[in-house]
């Protein structure tokens, strides 16, 4: 029996991947849109912005385009907007809805409304009755789209938002800004406040439909989903309404009971994974070493049922002991000459061709650095695929510093600089006179993507990588000058396939960190994935012998017990990893698009890395400075 509804307190659909969970959704609205032209009436939507809906309003557009759904009797209100901002800046939410919605469907733009950053700001509480009343004349909101802030907001309801609260001007909370931060150069260009409609005004909407992807809103939606009601958590007010969905992908609902702890749900099929992390879930939360866990643990902690089916705590306890003890290796490329039956990897072939696939030029020295000096010392023969250029991500101040110094260069060596000299005279004067927010020239980017390339060629010779071992992929859908960038496309899939085929390797590498906020790391992996697919449907020889294992990157990290190779670390090879990463001095001491984390990546890996290592000591387990974990991947 399934008691799956006595934890979640709001209905929730699960699907495999954002874009299935978004063709879910489009297809109730499109069906509502249909209905209400069926009775003569207009469809009143509420739309949200940010990176989750894009899939959706994909999706409508798909369907508009390819099976005729007319939007004329859709009528739209947007939740938010920032406050003051312009409405064709690029980080605006009126922008946003045009280019990802609006410009492609046959809406009327009279029955557009997305509250507006340009008004006086003693004009905004009449503006704000105003919106409020054109929802009302209107019919009243017939299926309002929501996404979720990491701290529970819905709108730009902020924690501490009243349950009776209207549309209304409002102060962001600095989480919520830093958590935005990617979207504009640095924190301090986020503005501090925005316009958005009101808890009560969302409540009133005749359909909810909530939607989240991602690693990282899987801890505030089981706070909104299975918590106490609290304006604390905003959205958990969403379980007093009678028509509300929560739409999600997998991953963010791996904090929810039935996948955190399914045991107690009555959802489970024991396997080495599941038993192993119920059992490490229990040790940890008991303070315990695994082999310490006793029968009464076992009956305490909800896991009676693992008792009966095999046997005593001393059984189970050495069972998922020796398990986690397999994982831990000092030789990723596998142990040659030497036959262990439970290893991670294959000792054969005793050299390995390896990819390391890299999403930005730094991810592979950050990630996995380690293991990625390891590799290479123990002999294998490895190539690193650098899949974008990095470009928007290095300031314009470190641009200048690095057009300095090649002018200087030229003037003391006396080189003919005549065509040069006009190209830095005019990527200077271009960053001189930039304005807040505006894209960057050609020149520009180039500039920087440069800069990114000479500090990835130079970690891997730090490494030892020899430089025809060294791709420079420069994934077309990338190269936008913008964070918002283009769908990837057929030329992305080429690239990897061609790749993949000439290196024939026996290992590959790769992102799986898709807490990214930019994204960036799960588009570099579908790519990859897809190109995989392609190969393995040809029966193409270079993956005959490939496995595929995924590292996580500075953003989060995989749990202990879906650990598949861990990879210790002794205090001199954190610091040898800690110099590989200080190469990339782009990146160092205030990172472009930074996020809501303002520790440096070296801090950030070093930390994360120390923590898998510490889990690994209170488990029972050896202790090292630190580990690098990796989960094998089937394709």
């Amino acid at each position: 029996m399934s008691l799956v509804d006595s934890f979640e307190k709001i209905p929730v659909a699960i699907f495999d991947n954002d874009k299935n969970a978004s063709a879910f959704v489009a297809r109730e609205i499109s069906d509502l849109i249909r209905q209400k032209q069926k009775e003569g009436k207009p469809c009143v939507l509420g739309l949200a912005t940010g990176s989750t809906p894009k899939t959706l309003y994909s999706e409508l557009i798909r369907l508009h385009k390819n099976e005729g759904l007319s939007f004329k009797n859709v009528i739209t209100f947007n939740l938010d907007e920032y406050y003051p901002i312009e409405p064709e800046a690029l980080q605006s939410y009126n922008r946003f809805m045009k280019v990802h919605l609006f410009n492609h469907i046959d809406i009327d733009p009279g029955n557009t409304h997305v509250p507006d950053g340009t008004i006086d700001k003693n004009d905004v509480r009449a503006y704000a009755s105003t919106y409020e009343k054109k929802i009302e004349l209107a019919g009243g909101i017939d299926l309002q789209v929501l996404g979720i802030g990491l701290n529970g907001h819905i709108g730009f309801n902020e924690p501490g938002s009243s349950r009776h609260s209207v549309t209304r001007l409002v102060a962001l909370d600095n989480t919520t800004r830093l958590a935005n931060a990617y979207e504009f150069a640095s924190i301090s260009q986020v503005p501090r406040l925005a316009v958005t409609m009101g808890i009560n005004t969302i409540l009133r909407a005749k359909r909810i439909v909530l939607l989240a992807w991602g690693l990282h809103k899987a801890p505030v939606i089981r706070r909104a989903v299975e918590g106490h009601v609290t304006e604390q958590v905003p959205a958990s007010i969403l379980q007093e309404h009678s028509h509300c969905t929560f739409v999600l992908d997998e991953v963010a609902a791996q904090e929810l009971t039935r996948f955190k702890s399914p045991w107690l749900t009555g959802e489970i099929e024991w396997n080495e994974k599941t038993i192993r992390k119920a059992v490490c879930n229990m040790a940890l939360a008991a303070k315990k070493p695994v082999l310490m866990l006793t029968n009464d643990d076992y009956n305490n902690y909800g896991l009676s049922d693992l008792l009966v089916k095999l046997g005593n705590a001393y059984d189970i306890n050495l069972y998922v002991f020796n398990g986690m003890r397999d994982t831990i290796t000092g030789w990723p490329g596998g142990k040659p000459m030497e036959d262990i039956p439970r290893h991670p990897e294959r000792k054969e072939p005793n050299s390995k061709r390896v990819i390391i696939f890299s999403p930005h030029p730094d991810d592979d020295i950050i990630s996995m650095g380690g293991t990625f000096i390891r590799l290479h010392e123990q002999g294998h023969d490895v190539h690193v695929g650098y899949q974008t250029s990095g470009n928007i991500a290095v300031s314009d101040e470190f641009v200048i510093r690095q057009i300095d110094f090649a002018v200087e260069f030229d003037e003391i060596f006396g080189i003919d600089k005549s065509r040069a000299a006009g190209i830095w005279k005019d990527a200077q004067k271009f960053i001189r006179e930039k304005k807040s927010h505006q894209k960057d020239s050609e020149e520009i980017r180039t500039i920087k993507g440069l800069i990114r390339r000479t500090e990835a060629r130079a970690t891997c010779r730090y490494v030892g990588i020899k430089d025809e071992n060294i791709h420079f992929m420069n994934l077309p859908f990338y190269e936008t000058g913008l964070i918002e960038k283009n769908p990837p496309g057929e030329e992305d899939v080429i690239r990897h396939m061609d790749l993949i085929r000439k290196v024939k390797p026996h290992q590959i590498f790769a992102a799986g960190d898709f807490a990214d906020p930019h994204g960036t790391h799960k588009v570099c992996f579908d790519i990859m994935m897809e190109a995989l697919r392609r190969l393995k449907a040809e029966n193409d020889p270079s993956i005959k012998d490939c496995w595929l294992w995924l590292y996580r990157g500075a953003w989060a990290e995989w749990d202990i017990w879906d650990i598949d190779m861990a990879i210790p670390m002794s205090p001199d090879q954190v610091i040898q990893k800690r110099n590989g990463i200080f190469i990339h001095q782009s990146q160092k001491d205030g990172v472009v698009f930074q996020g809501s984390d303002s520790r440096e990546f070296w801090q950030r890996a070093e930390e994360r890395n120390a923590y898998t290592s510490d889990l690994y000591d209170q488990l029972g387990l050896p202790k090292y400075a630190a580990m690098e974990a990796f989960v094998r991947w089937e394709y």
